[in-house]
């Protein structure tokens, strides 16, 4: 029973990072492997506001698609996420109000692994947040 598991384990992780490397053939294993962790933790700290294909919740929670604000706001997401924000979000041209609440129990290499998910599985990056760039920008949080 115990190996069954673990075989079924293997199994799902494998498929996981196959998938990404499917969709993203670009990405490294690396980044695979990071955005794999991502999935599962996106799917318990984010996926009830802003979807399971980060389509937001309609005029509450934002999309997490728009690349073009994932990218002018690349500096600023390990910030939202770790510690939340009041700030008023114009995602895709709509203006969101509700705050975003901290998750300031999530590890630094815990958000670099959702934001490789949300920027691997919802956009077209081809790159891993690496720990240090995730680090580096909290300690510069406002």
């Amino acid at each position: 029973m115990k190996k069954t598991r673990i075989i079924m384990l293997l199994l799902l992780v494998y498929t996981s990072v196959y998938s990404i490397l499917a969709c993203q053939p670009n990405v490294s294993i690396k980044t695979a492997q990071y955005a794999v962790n991502g999935q599962k933790l996106y799917g318990i700290h984010c996926q009830n506001c802003h979807g399971g294909k980060g389509e937001g919740l309609g005029k509450l929670y934002p999309p997490l698609t728009d690349q073009v604000f994932l990218k002018e706001n690349k500096d600023r997401l390990a910030c939202i996420i770790k510690y939340g924000s009041n700030q008023k979000l114009t995602v895709n041209g709509q203006v969101y109000e509700t705050a975003m609440p901290a998750q300031q129990q999530l590890t630094d290499i815990d958000i670099a692994y959702i934001l490789t998910y949300i920027t691997t599985r919802f956009g077209n990056e081809t790159e891993a947040f690496e720990l240090e760039y995730i680090q580096k920008t909290l300690k510069n949080c406002p």
